[in-house]
């Protein structure tokens, strides 16, 4: 097969788990290994957002693949905030800490603000050993009491905040939901972690692989959530009105698309404007735009029914089912066929 097209719009964000990369494409993967421990009473909510950035990374193909591992005190089964028990790997004695990039300690709003000199211990010697520390919730408590947050500025839950600045006066505790300082990481709550993680993976991805996580875990933090478009663009208030009028007009024309003279007509621009339009806020062609969103909701027919080829193709707004099969090609790298059947046997 030919060397694939692949996307060249903002729609690659939307579509970047699901793009096969051909051989000898492939980047080298690095990798980071995380530790989460998980106290009594931990934030099930904060532990999960962050574990879905972690996941939703290796998911999109970044660069960099996150190897996680979670560890009780005692290695026992964990008791969340909601009752709900989590196995762990291992016991935080038996943590290799200097196997690990990050050592990140989940808090919860009932954790009783106790250290034990084993944690202490184990936090000095991640510290040496290189890791950067982090707290979820209440978790960079336990990273103050042992003195690696002297000079620091942490995030932390507002409840706790008037303890932490008596206690531990060398520490600036900040009102902002998240907080990466250096080495030190650490957010307020459980809606704060996937903004936390995120800001932690950012340091080994570019903005094209953010924007893919964050099109996949945070697609309805709006009150609508479009199926088809990305939240990048969805989101952009600042876009042209005759621009925004002509996205609209695309998502609701998929089965039977618009020329893009009969869009800038319907958006009251000359064609050569709605272009330029275009090429200044998403950096593509309408004509380029249409056709990968077009191929997006092709994408999801063939992932979540059993319609045959030919019906997806005609819902996708192709004539040809020859013409959709080389265009899907061109942009996933693989047919059509092949995709949905993957799709299958990943389930």
């Amino acid at each position: 097969m030919a060397k694939s097209a692949r996307f060249d719009s903002p729609l690659i964000s939307k579509n970047r788990a699901f793009i096969e990369v051909e051989t000898g494409e492939a980047p080298i993967v690095d990798s980071r290994r995380i530790a989460f421990v998980l106290f009594e009473h931990f934030s099930l909510m904060a532990f999960t957002g962050a574990m879905d950035a972690l996941v939703t990374a290796n998911l999109v193909k970044a660069p960099v693949e996150y190897e996680v591992t979670v560890v009780s005190i005692d290695g026992r089964r964990a008791m969340s905030d909601l009752g709900i028990e989590v196995a762990v790997d291992d016991s935080l004695e038996d943590l290799q800490e200097e196997t690990l990039d990050y050592l990140i300690l989940c808090g919860g709003y009932r954790l009783e603000m106790h250290a034990t000199p084993e944690l202490r211990v184990k936090l000095r010697a991640a510290d040496y050993a290189g890791c950067m520390l982090g707290g979820l919730w209440n978790g960079a408590y336990f990273i103050a009491e042992a003195g690696l947050l002297d000079g620091y500025e942490c995030a932390f839950h507002p409840d706790g905040r008037a303890m932490m600045l008596e206690e531990f006066p060398a520490v600036t505790i900040s009102s902002q939901n998240h907080v990466l300082d250096r080495d030190r990481v650490s957010c307020a709550g459980a809606n704060s972690s996937l903004d936390m993680m995120l800001s932690i993976i950012s340091r080994d991805c570019d903005i094209a692989c953010i924007s893919a996580i964050e099109e996949v875990l945070s697609c309805d933090k709006a009150a609508e959530a479009i199926d088809t478009s990305v939240i990048s663009i969805d989101r952009d208030l600042s876009l042209p009105q005759s621009l925004r009028n002509a996205l609209e007009l695309m998502h609701h024309n998929i089965d039977e698309p618009l020329s893009i003279g009969e869009l800038a007509t319907c958006v009251d621009v000359s064609r050569r404007q709605l272009e330029r339009l275009f090429g200044r806020c998403l950096e593509t062609t309408p004509a380029r735009y249409y056709l990968e969103l077009r191929l997006t909701r092709a994408r999801q027919l063939l992932q979540q029914t059993n319609k045959d080829l030919a019906d997806i193709a005609v819902a996708a707004g192709f004539v040809s089912i020859s013409h959709f099969r080389r265009c899907f090609s061109q942009l996933f790298g693989v047919s059509p066929g092949r995709f949905r059947k993957a799709s299958r046997q990943a389930r």
